[in-house]
């Protein structure tokens, strides 16, 4: 809840705030000023839970029908007037990886960034278009991506990189900067934020890659996360949008998928005010928490996959017309201190566009990568990889991806890696839980659901070849060589 902040306002003037501000660059100045200002003024929840409503039934449209459409005679038309956006912020620290999460291999060596780039050279190739891959990198991310960049020198596929906000934290209590100086390193390192996906507008036309992409003719951006393997160009999508006549131009498409219990805090589409809307988690009262968690009100969430109208975002942007609801993240940092950082969501633009929509995709347009558990769903031979893109195999009768849960001693990439002499074939596999100091040897199969819990102190090794069919194994095994 904010209502702590009404009673502080007066304390805190604005003048103590931005003395030590002022040196950040003044693009990052005056987007921090104008979202602190608006975090002074807003009072309790910013959604009324009472004014919610289901979406209209066509504002949702199902892929099915998107896809009957067919494609154009033209598919290269099409493409050199899109950019692909990839969220590339993030550092690679829940799982246990330094630098940018981008750079982490995923799979036969490749990291999320090698198969973003075969995947839109993939494309240029085969329609001999020139589809350009845009980075929004962080300050976190920026020096060790640009690195890795010379990689890619004789690939097929122009690459940008642009950098999001760098914005200072703010003590919990007092709401003043805990940065003590300018610098992002040493006593300072943890001073500062990038202010969450929804900066992109921002921070896409302030750098004038957003006028350069315009100049050369592009339309529409495609957005999504890096670490979503599934977030691949859908070409069915593209067409639909360079379809629409010119007076109901569609400026944004999100792309939602079914709710299963696993997507239960994932933002929603809701009606609102007679707009779609975000709604996220961190915008419910308490109270509605466990309503908006239920998979019957609720159905669908966003995966944020994105298809956004690049005039469209300029027009938004020059008018100051984007009013992204704020997200309050509380922070706690290593020395105990209560921080909160101020962030938007790029998805929650979706209310300001015009003729905007959903569309509800396929489960394999959702395919994050965020924990060692997904990892291992990635790596294995549920899925087969063509030209950078990751398909569920043909070979698999079920057409869901199996429960996996690894536990702790699984979190690191490192560990990981070391608990799998070769990642076991998981075609058959429904539920997999693995708890405590677990070893798997080479070719091991598992089928069905799988649980095996070894007990503090105790270790289990499974051995070489071992097919595991709806099995429990508990207890201490194990297997050393002689």
């Amino acid at each position: 809840g904010t209502s702590f902040l009404c009673e502080l306002q007066p304390v805190v003037g604005f003048a103590e705030v931005w003395f030590v501000l002022f040196q950040i660059s003044r693009k990052d100045f005056d987007g921090f000023k104008k979202i602190f200002h608006r975090f002074l003024q807003v009072k309790g929840p910013s959604v009324d839970w009472a004014k919610i409503n289901r979406p209209p039934e066509d504002s949702i449209q199902p892929y099915e029908k998107i896809k009957a459409k067919g494609l154009p005679d033209n598919v290269s038309a099409s493409l050199n007037k899109l950019a692909v956006v990839k969220l590339n912020g993030g550092l690679g620290t829940s799982m246990g990886c330094k630098g940018p999460k981008s750079l982490i291999s995923v799979r036969n060596e490749n990291t999320f960034l090698d198969l973003t780039v075969q995947q839109i050279e993939h494309l240029n190739k085969t329609f001999n278009a020139d589809v350009p891959l845009v980075l929004m990198n962080s300050f976190n991310t920026d020096d060790d991506t640009k690195k890795i960049l010379q990689k890619y020198k004789h690939h097929r596929v122009n690459i940008h990189t642009f950098n999001q906000s760098r914005y200072p934290r703010i003590n919990k209590e007092s709401l003043l900067p805990i940065a003590k100086n300018m610098a992002v390193s040493g006593e300072n390192a943890e001073a500062w934020y990038p202010p969450g996906h929804g900066d992109i507008y921002a921070s896409f036309s302030n750098c004038g890659l957003l006028d350069k992409l315009i100049a050369e003719g592009k339309e529409y951006i495609f957005v999504s996360n890096i670490d979503n393997l599934g977030a691949t160009v859908d070409l069915f999508i593209l067409h639909h949008l360079m379809s629409q006549p010119a007076d109901r131009r569609c400026e944004f498409i999100m792309e939602v998928t079914d709710k299963t219990r696993a997507d239960v805090k994932g933002g929603t589409l809701i009606q609102y005010d007679d707009h779609l809307r975000l709604l996220e988690i961190a915008q419910v009262p308490k109270a509605h928490v466990d309503e908006f968690k239920s998979v019957t009100k609720f159905k669908i969430f966003n995966t944020n996959n994105l298809w956004i109208s690049l005039p469209a975002i300029k027009r938004l942007h020059e008018k100051n017309a984007m009013d992204l609801e704020i997200i309050v993240n509380p922070k706690t940092l290593d020395g105990g201190l209560n921080v909160i950082q101020l962030e938007t969501a790029v998805g929650a633009a979706i209310k300001s566009f015009n003729n905007a929509m959903g569309v509800n995709v396929p489960r394999s347009r959702f395919l994050p990568v965020k924990t060692s558990s997904d990892l291992l769903l990635v790596m294995s031979n549920l899925y087969s990889l063509d030209a950078g893109s990751l398909t569920m195999s043909k070979r698999r009768e079920f057409p869901t991806t199996p429960h996996v849960k690894l536990g702790s001693s699984f979190t690191k990439v490192q560990d990981f890696l070391t608990r799998f002499e070769s990642i076991p074939d998981m075609l058959e596999l429904d539920h997999l839980t693995v708890s405590g100091d677990v070893t798997f040897g080479k070719n091991v199969s598992l089928k069905g659901t799988v649980i095996i819990i070894a007990n503090h102190g105790d270790r289990i090794d499974i051995p070489a070849g071992a097919m595991l069919e709806n099995k429990i194994v508990s207890g201490n095994l194990r297997i050393l060589d002689h």
